[in-house]
């Protein structure tokens, strides 16, 4: 994508489309009661994909479990849930988004890095949370790759929790416009783009996604996601899905109460720190810093990128991820090493590269 080496110390743009938000809404249903668990296998024509393989799907599964071990063991330390949040529910089946694999494939939107909330529950299927809504979305073998969710948990109702989706999965932006777009100014992206069909930019929560950045600097993946399981251990508890917990994430006022100290027995290192200042930092914002953070999704990228640096241990690469994937800057290109290696390696080496960060 024509990169310079000048991209490596700042965030660039590039013309993107003006995202839009869905045309339609989806209608409202009716619900009872409903307990958390694991969902039933969808029905496709023709036959759903089966695993060739379940052994090392449970293997890889125990594998990603593995986590730090929060400091906080006492239930009251915890968020939880009013007895009478929890919304009714009718639908216990898988719904589809009629969405297919060039719009979205999820191996390549919810294991790469621009989220760490989501657990591979099972072939092509991943479980994690939108807001208060705890859902599974699983790519199906119908000829398509349409792509189905199942809600487990919702605490305000079915329409409100497929509403929140859809804006999670930024589907106001058509994918197949924009790679054409793109293929057509940048050789180097015509080359990637058919073996990049689907990748999507998530519309993140603000605060959700600031956090899980703040734990990324010099970091890798899974040591991210083990410490961002820690963080989200202490909101809301959702259910558990494939022996994976799933809370809401927790609110600044409850982030307020974790100590520098607690972090760094956690393994957070010198992240601790700059977890705690910002916490401290957006709470002193005028109206909350849950209202400041999303109050800059109106702003231009490098006025966003320069409030961000205002924070403790954010710098312009990791104000440019937040800014990217969760304050609707799609212009905004975060820069290092990995960005790097796909500008310079032949294409088949880049789409490994890619599939592997």
């Amino acid at each position: 994508m024509n990169i310079s080496h000048q991209m490596l110390q700042s965030p660039r743009t590039l013309p993107v489309m003006k995202r839009q938000r869905p045309a339609t809404t989806s209608p409202v249903l009716t619900n009872k009661p409903c307990t958390p668990s694991t969902p039933p296998i969808p029905k496709v024509t023709p036959k759903t994909h089966q695993s060739k393989n379940p052994t090392s799907i449970t293997s890889s599964i125990k594998k990603a479990k593995r986590r730090l071990t929060p400091t906080f063991n006492d239930p009251k330390s915890k968020e939880t849930l009013p007895p009478t949040a929890e919304a009714p529910r009718t639908s216990l089946k898988w719904e589809t988004l009629n969405l297919g694999r060039s719009e979205l494939f999820l191996p390549l939107t919810f294991p790469t890095g621009q989220t760490f909330r989501w657990k591979q529950t099972g072939p092509s299927q991943y479980t994690g949370v939108v807001k208060s809504h705890l859902f599974s979305l699983k790519q199906l073998d119908d000829g398509n790759g349409d792509v189905a969710y199942f809600l487990h948990r919702t605490t305000t109702g079915e329409a409100d929790a497929r509403a929140a989706l859809l804006d999670y999965l930024n589907m106001g932006i058509s994918l197949g416009d924009m790679w054409a777009s793109f293929s057509a100014s940048d050789t180097r992206f015509a080359d990637l783009a058919p073996h990049l069909g689907g990748a999507r930019v998530l519309r993140q929560d603000p605060v959700e996604c600031l956090f899980q950045f703040l734990c990324s600097s010099n970091n890798n993946i899974g040591r991210i996601t083990r410490m961002v399981d820690f963080i989200s251990s202490l909101g809301s508890y959702l259910g558990t899905v494939e022996g994976f917990d799933f809370h809401e994430f927790p609110s600044l006022e409850r982030l307020s109460l974790v100590s520098e100290a607690e972090l760094r027995e956690a393994g957070f290192g010198y992240r601790a720190k700059y977890i705690v200042g910002t916490v401290k930092a957006l709470q002193s914002k005028p109206g909350g810093g849950t209202e400041w953070l999303s109050s800059l999704r109106e702003l231009d990228l490098d006025e966003v990128v320069d409030a961000l640096s205002t924070l403790p241990g954010i710098g312009p690469k990791v104000a440019a991820c937040i800014a990217l994937f969760s304050l609707d800057q799609h212009h905004a290109i975060p820069v290092d090493t990995h960005v790097w290696q796909v500008h310079v390696l032949p294409p088949s080496f880049a789409v490994v590269w890619l599939r592997h960060l």
